[in-house]
Formats: structure tokens, C-alpha cells, sequence
């Protein structure tokens, strides 16, 4: 929490009452999200696939200030995977909502939830394959040794 306040009080300084605006009427939420602890992101599993990111924010706010509720989306299909996030403004309000709605119903299903886990890193974002098999490397008659 003394990194996050330490962070917002050089945002502020940089951002400067000069404008007259605050800080967080200037920064969208994802940066401001960065700054606070992974503690205040809720992981949401078991939800109903028609469930949508406003009703996921309608169900949360009931337990603090919810600054984003993301639904994960098939990139194909565009439709949903069954579980989302939800970042509160401190984590006081997380922990609240996880003890409050953790094997709750949403929309008819139970849902799970948990503290969100950081993303692994695969490798910086490379990709695994990098092209075909490359071939076997031939063997000629001179590296063959006959006993």
C-alpha cells in the first residue's frame, strides 16, 4: 500500500493540480489498476455464458467500488469463457466481495471466487514453434564406422 500511495503522489505531482483535474479523470483504469496490489483483483469462475460485463459489475458493486469487471472472450467465437475479473478500488472491498460471493448464485449458476493470480510469462510473448521441423542431419558412408 506505500508503494501505491507513493506511486499516485509522483502521478499527481506529474498530472499537477495545473489542470485543475484530478488524476484519475486523466488515466484510464488499467493504468490506474497497475499501480494497486494484485490482492484487489478478484478471478470469477462458474459464470453463466450470457452473464455480461455490466450484470458482472451490477453483482459486485454490491460489496465496494468496483474500478473494472472484464469478462474473458473467445477470440474466435467472441462469446464468453465462463469467468472474468473483478478489481476493486482497495482490498478491504476484495476481500469482502470474495467472502460474500464466493459459492454464490449468479444468473441461475454457483460461481467461484478467488484472488486473481498474475499472468504467467511464457517467454516474453515468443512464440513456442518457430517454423517447421528442421531435418535430420544426413549421415554419408565416410561417418560410418564398420567394426
Amino acid at each position: 500500500m506505500y508503494m501505491y500511495n507513493r506511486k499516485m503522489a509522483a502521478l499527481n505531482k506529474v498530472v499537477g493540480s495545473r489542470l485543475g483535474l484530478s488524476h484519475s479523470s486523466l488515466l484510464p483504469p488499467a493504468l490506474l489498476i497497475c499501480c494497486r496490489g494484485i490482492t484487489s483483483k478478484l478471478f470469477v469462475g462458474g459464470l453463466p455464458f450470457y452473464t455480461n460485463e455490466k450484470g458482472l459489475l451490477e453483482a459486485f458493486s454490491q460489496h465496494g467500488q468496483v474500478i473494472e469487471a472484464k469478462i474473458v472472450m473467445d477470440r474466435v467465437s467472441d462469446k464468453s469463457k465462463g469467468f472474468g475479473f473483478v478489481t476493486f478500488a482497495s482490498e478491504d472491498e476484495a476481500q469482502k466481495a470474495l467472502t460474500e460471493m464466493n459459492g454464490k448464485e449468479l444468473n441461475g449458476r454457483v460461481i467461484f471466487v478467488d484472488y486473481a493470480k498474475p499472468k504467467a510469462d511464457f517467454g516474453g510473448g515468443m512464440p513456442i514453434a518457430r517454423g517447421p521441423p528442421r531435418p535430420a542431419p544426413s549421415i554419408g558412408k565416410d561417418d560410418i564406422e564398420i567394426m
